[in-house]
């Protein structure tokens, strides 16, 4: 089932649940998915386009939540918080640091990388080969420390 067709069932459950906090995150990633859809190409979107869109709303959602904090709002980062949970159940399981750490090691030695000047190269394979497993400001923190 794509995340299009899990998204139009986890709506109609928050709709008869009258849960409005998940309604409102799925309606935001409803339209997130219908303006990708009409944005010129007739092409339907994949699955890895699916994830990239999740991705995005996700991080929208956190980094408004955290500068509502920096704000002491918490009463507008709660909501923003628990949107991006909801959203967070479409994404692929996300791997912990640790094996993100071993991905990057075997990614730096297939490249041969050695310096700074090579985070480009590692970043670049990196991103595509953990594409919707890991955050990419997670990825550049482990290039950065262990190319340093």
């Amino acid at each position: 089932m794509s995340v299009q067709a899990q998204v139009m069932e986890q709506m109609k459950a928050a709709m008869k649940s009258k849960d409005t906090v998940a309604l409102e995150a799925l309606r935001a990633l409803k339209s997130a998915f219908l303006l990708a859809n009409t944005s010129g190409s007739n092409v339907d979107l994949s699955s890895e386009d699916e994830i990239k869109i999740v991705q995005k709303l996700v991080k929208q959602r956190k980094d408004s939540a955290a500068i509502f904090q920096e704000q002491d709002r918490n009463d507008l980062a709660e909501p923003e918080l628990a949107q991006a949970k909801i959203l967070e159940q479409f994404l692929p399981e996300q791997i912990n640091e640790e094996e993100l750490t071993s991905a990057i090691n075997e990614i730096i030695s297939q490249t041969g990388a050695s310096s700074m000047r090579d985070m480009g190269k590692v970043m670049g394979i990196a991103s595509k080969q953990l594409a919707g497993k890991a955050d990419g400001k997670a990825i550049s923190t482990i290039v950065k420390q262990l190319l340093s």
